[in-house]
């Protein structure tokens, strides 16, 4: 017992420093209306002013530890905003009678960094039990992984409700998959009222992080058939060595080979040299004028990228939230209450 008050002491003493580093999470303005806050309504800033701070500690410590983990918590909040809004829903483990997401195709054996969450709402219910929500947890690090890995911060509007369900059939059929072709990937997003620049600058989020072989077979193809004159011939000969193997199917490979640990615009500069790794990537090039017409912007202008990114960002965060009031603030990021 001595040990974990000292352990919460020590938290609580390191949280002064962080309060002057970490990016602002808001309620205040630009919430989500009678949703915003705890479930009385109260504002959660108020309510748990160290909760950014304690966001920021563990995420900081996650990435510094193994910086592909900023790619995967952002990833994790894009999935689960992607399927009836930013819920948490794809946090919850299945059990005898419930059947969750993270079984899902686009989920399975890719979905990673729960363990991170996990300890960060550990550290919330020991400060400030039941005040934060896991869909908030989601949205402020995927932020954090963001600034951390030297890309742009934004105010999280903080308010979210965690879902007392999922779906396994709509995180199948929701979230956009690495072959699709442009018109597929546009579908996706207007289906949760996202647009197609939204879908090209959230793409942007794949300057960092990795793919297994699997996910990029489409593009192995491209030195040998008529794709060949959209792709960099030595990129895909190497992708071709790379995945050659008898255990190619859990090899990984970078998103962005240039700068795979940082949020920047590479991605875009990768796409129009024919380098991007997934099918779906390479399609924002070659499949459509419009979506080309961005990828050269972003390529050219980091600030704009920045800036548009952030927007969306917040735009996606907002997601289902209308529905905050059938969901709760769940103490086990894992299991309803």
């Amino acid at each position: 017992m001595a040990m974990k008050y000292l352990a919460l002491l020590s938290l609580l003493l390191n949280l002064a420093v962080l309060f002057s580093i970490v990016p602002k999470t808001t309620s205040e303005g630009g919430g989500y209306g009678d949703d915003c806050g705890d479930q009385s309504g109260n504002d959660v800033s108020n309510l748990c002013p160290a909760a950014e701070a304690i966001i920021f500690s563990r995420v900081q410590e996650a990435v510094l530890e193994d910086s592909r983990m900023a790619a995967s918590l952002l990833r994790l909040h894009f999935h689960d905003c992607f399927v009836n809004g930013c819920d948490a829903s794809v946090l919850l483990d299945d059990s005898a009678n419930f059947v969750g997401e993270k079984t899902a195709a686009p989920n399975l054996n890719s979905l990673r960094g729960f363990d991170v969450i996990d300890a960060i709402k550990s550290d919330l219910e020991s400060v400030c039990p039941e005040t934060v929500s896991c869909a908030d947890i989601l949205a402020t690090a995927a932020r954090d992984s963001v600034v951390l890995s030297g890309g742009p911060s934004w105010d999280v509007q903080m308010g979210r409700k965690d879902s007392f369900t999922a779906s396994k059939s709509l995180a199948n059929n929701n979230i956009p998959g690495p072959n699709s072709t442009v018109a597929n990937l546009v579908s996706k997003f207007q289906n949760v009222n996202l647009s197609l620049r939204d879908m090209v600058v959230l793409s942007g989020a794949h300057t960092m992080g990795k793919a297994r072989c699997t996910t990029f077979r489409g593009r192995l193809q491209g030195a040998t058939t008529s794709n060949a004159l959209d792709a960099s011939l030595e990129f895909v000969q190497s992708l071709q060595e790379l995945c050659s193997g008898s255990d190619s199917n859990a090899t990984l490979a970078n998103l962005d080979l240039a700068t795979p640990a940082t949020f920047d615009n590479q991605y875009y500069v990768n796409l129009l040299s024919g380098q991007g790794l997934l099918p779906s990537d390479q399609n924002l090039v070659t499949g459509d004028d419009q979506t080309l017409e961005l990828v050269e912007t972003y390529a050219e202008d980091v600030v704009a990228f920045f800036e548009d990114f952030k927007n969306s960002m917040i735009k996606m965060g907002s997601l289902g939230v209308g529905t905050g009031m059938n969901g709760e603030i769940r103490r086990n990021c894992r299991a309803v209450n």
